[in-house]
């Protein structure tokens, strides 16, 4: 079959246009509308064949303006060819940035070969796609410029080797556009936020302490204030804690496990860290006191309240609070993890008026930026 007798698929008189068109703006509008049914219609494999020659005609046309039409038209189709997405990635880059930022049919390998051959906006259009394994990323952070590390550590689909961490932070330890790029990312190793404390200052440094998990004893020298001035919430970073046990630790010797700050998690719906919290003051092992908080009534919460030495007085809103937790569910749409403390705060607040004034201050403070958050789309109605 030849392009002159394809069928149903690809008109004629597209073809056509394609092939003679007189300008370039013509060929372009044949390009996007053939490429449209290469990529929504099925076709034979004796068509495939006679789409692929069509296609290469496109790719090889002088005209930036027909090239440009075929990268953005099938810039996410599994449809084309590899071969020729390569020839589009190594074209100018308002032909090769749509491919190389979306197209499926191109390799880890065929982009890092462009990462260190191409310009940087190329670069960046690589750092941008959703989802970049860690050798990938790792070339971006190493060898990548400005721009496309920036990229790369703003994109939660990036994956962070500890290379590649530790080659961005070598190569920009004095710039604050890309160490705001990785303090943006939702979530940070420990050891790299351990890193950019001492490398970030100001407003950066008060984001990066409050939204990343820092090991818990400098978590508590900075809410101590013996590093830099911050506004360092303990009970934040309970929640972020991966290891609790040791957060816990770490707070009790330093004289910071208090009731407050127990209470003040349980209000957030930090449960395993207070689990832990009354496992550590209670000498308990932390199964029993789960078991203890959970599931052996009201008088096993008492005991295990009791033994931990929190206040009586303290009792009746603890309990209030772990009712309403187990009776507020998660979910599972998107932002749930907030909603769910919006509630537990809500309930409590709207159910036990007798909390402590600082508590009551720190929760409708919680209750605030939740509530902001919400009119600003970042937590879901």
């Amino acid at each position: 079959m030849t392009i002159a007798t394809m069928r149903t698929a690809l008109t004629q008189d597209d073809i056509r246009r394609l092939v003679r068109g007189d300008s370039a703006e013509s060929r372009a509008n044949a390009a996007h509308k053939i490429c449209r049914r290469i990529d929504t219609t099925d076709l034979t494999q004796e068509e495939q064949e006679s789409a692929r020659q069509i296609l290469d005609m496109m790719c090889a046309d002088a005209a930036v303006l027909v090239r440009r039409a075929l990268a953005v038209t099938l810039r996410n189709s599994p449809k084309l060819p590899r071969d020729i997405a390569l020839k589009l990635a190594k074209d100018i880059d308002i032909i090769a940035v749509p491919v190389l930022k979306n197209s499926p049919m191109i390799t880890d390998e065929d982009l890092v070969e462009i990462v260190l051959s191409g310009s940087s906006e190329k670069q960046v259009a690589i750092a941008q796609r959703a989802a970049l394994g860690e050798g990938l990323t790792e070339v971006i952070a190493l060898y990548g410029s400005k721009e496309a590390v920036e990229a790369a550590s703003m994109n939660e689909g990036a994956a962070f080797s500890d290379d590649a961490f530790a080659g961005v932070l070598k190569r920009f330890a004095n710039d604050n556009d890309v160490k705001a790029a990785l303090v943006s990312r939702s979530s940070l190793p420990m050891h790299v936020t351990e890193k950019l404390v001492n490398m970030v200052a100001g407003e950066l440094f008060d984001r990066l302490v409050n939204t990343h998990e820092l090991p818990p004893q400098l978590a508590i020298e900075i809410a101590a204030g013996t590093r830099e001035r911050a506004t360092l919430d303990l009970v934040e970073q309970a929640g972020l804690s991966t290891d609790p046990a040791r957060f816990v630790q770490q707070l009790h010797l330093n004289g910071r496990l208090t009731p407050s700050v127990i209470m003040r998690a349980l209000c957030l719906g930090h449960m395993t860290f207070v689990e832990h919290a009354l496992a550590e003051l209670g000498g308990v092992p932390h199964a029993k006191a789960w078991l203890m908080i959970h599931d052996a009534g009201a008088l096993g919460l008492k005991t295990v309240f009791e033994r931990a030495g929190l206040p009586s007085g303290m009792f009746t809103a603890f309990r209030l609070a772990i009712d309403i937790y187990h009776k507020t569910d998660m979910d599972g749409g998107p932002g749930d993890k907030e909603r769910f403390r919006q509630r537990m705060v809500e309930r409590v607040l709207t159910q036990f008026q007798a909390i402590p004034r600082a508590d009551l201050e720190y929760l409708l403070d919680k209750l605030d930026a939740l509530d902001n958050a919400r009119e600003r789309g970042v937590v879901a109605a």
